[in-house]
């Protein structure tokens, strides 16, 4: 029996941006020949992201959902929550593939699969700085958290028995959200597969680096004294 996978997006101010992605995504998604749901959750947007995502949704297999506050990984959280498949995947609205969602497939015996930018078979076309960012922040992963992934950003999917058990768990939203859970994960004993990836963005990144640093560090602290305070 095939696979069900549940596809979450988390979407903000993307009005302009959507109605070339969704397309292109369901697609791809069509030739996989399983059955799957695109997710996409809007976050506080204050353009008409949320109005133009409903008009795609009366054209293509998508569902729609609101939150009123613009938070990547709260939506996240919503989008997983929600979800009623075997799989729940992440994708970015920039950054997808069915080619990933085939790599799960043929996977057996795993719980999570994590597209890394950093395997040795992936190809990694960001400009540099952006592939250094990712060093420092898997550096940042092993050395405060003791983790032994190589990413945790990106194209993931999770068993939806991994969701069910380790979602209550987690405290982190915006940056860190997926982070926490692959970490838990981790900690947990859930089996864990890396595979390549192509890693193409067909746009340009929205988000500013230098905003997200601080934020990230501290938010790894918290989660470090958060595990730490459990395993007490």
């Amino acid at each position: 029996m095939s696979p069900s996978f549940s596809i979450v997006i988390p979407v903000f101010n993307e009005a302009g941006f959507l109605p070339t992605a969704i397309p292109v995504l369901t697609s791809q998604l069509e030739d996989l020949d399983v059955p799957w749901t695109v997710m996409i959750v809007e976050n506080g947007s204050t353009d008409d992201t949320a109005s133009v995502a409903r008009q795609l949704a009366g054209e293509l297999p998508i569902e729609v959902v609101s939150l009123p506050q613009p938070d990547y990984g709260a939506a996240m959280r919503r989008g997983f929550e929600l979800a009623k498949s075997d799989w729940v995947v992440n994708f970015d609205i920039d950054y997808f593939s069915a080619d990933f969602l085939r790599q799960v497939m043929a996977l057996k015996d795993i719980d999570l699969v994590i597209g890394s930018k950093r395997d040795p078979g992936s190809e990694d076309r960001r400009p540099l700085i952006r592939r250094l960012a990712t060093m420092v922040f898997n550096l940042l992963l092993t050395t405060v958290l003791g983790s032994g992934v190589s990413d945790t950003h990106g194209m993931k999917a999770f068993r939806s028995s991994v969701v069910a058990e380790i979602l209550p768990a987690v405290g982190s939203t915006e940056d860190l959200f997926d982070t926490e859970l692959v970490v838990r994960a981790e900690r947990a004993g859930y089996r864990i597969a890396e595979v390549p990836v192509v890693v193409e963005e067909i746009r340009s990144a929205k988000s500013s680096l230098l905003k997200r640093v601080p934020r990230t560090v501290a938010g790894l602290w918290r989660i470090r004294k958060a595990l730490r305070a459990e395993s007490r």
